[in-house]
């Protein structure tokens, strides 16, 4: 039996695992928590930011495009980005919670984790986007997580529900986004193409963790 393209995808991610889940854990220790949690927040605006205007360049790229899967491609991106959009007043909401707001400068690493993401629909096939998102939304936050914040740095609910949702939502966006995948029956080159791009997007992710879990100021 041939092996479908997101058991292909996730057998590829597997290796990756470990190393971001030590980067999340140093992340969330409880050293210095209250600091590092406001420098997360900001990290993550930009990124997120990025989210709704990548699905929608992306559905355009397909329509562009002399491709038998496009069309699918671009209705599942534009759907999609209804479902992203506005997620990024949430972290402006959670900074401002706790008495924070966001970077005036988009971390590096943030705007090459989005930026590589442009490369990629503009000179690739805009399908590459689908192995940065099973690697974000491939990796939620902790259904409790958000509880054990709270009690270790005393910041406010307010300023946790960036992460009560995506705990409760990415899992099943990563289905959905799994059950596509597979439907566009992509060919070997962009299965390749969707794999690259995600060990790149967890390899920037890992180190953006690492980086905010290591510095208590500057940029990562």
């Amino acid at each position: 039996m041939t092996a479908t393209a997101s058991f292909a995808l996730r057998t590829k991610l597997a290796p990756t695992t470990t190393a971001l889940r030590a980067a999340t854990a140093l992340l969330w220790r409880p050293e210095g928590l209250r600091q590092r949690y406001l420098r997360y927040l900001a990290a993550m605006h930009p990124l997120v930011r990025a989210s709704v205007p990548l699905l929608e360049r992306a559905a355009e790229r397909c329509a562009e495009l002399d491709d038998p899967a496009a069309r699918s491609l671009a209705a599942y991106c534009t759907r999609h980005a209804e479902e992203e959009r506005d997620h990024d007043a949430w972290l402006l909401d959670d900074l401002a919670a706790a008495g924070a707001g966001p970077a005036a400068v988009p971390p590096p690493v943030v705007v090459e984790l989005a930026g590589a993401q442009y490369y990629r629909i503009e000179h690739e096939h805009p399908v590459t986007l689908l192995g940065y998102m099973a690697v974000l939304e491939g990796n939620p936050p902790g259904p409790r997580l958000a509880d054990r914040l709270i009690e270790t740095t005393g910041l406010p609910d307010g300023a946790f529900r960036t992460l009560r949702e995506h705990a409760e939502l990415d899992g099943g966006h990563l289905d959905d986004l799994h059950r596509v995948l597979d439907a566009l029956a992509p060919t070997a080159a962009q299965q390749t193409a969707v794999s690259v791009s995600a060990l790149h997007t967890a390899h920037l992710l890992t180190r953006l963790f690492l980086s905010l879990a290591a510095d208590p100021g500057g940029h990562p």
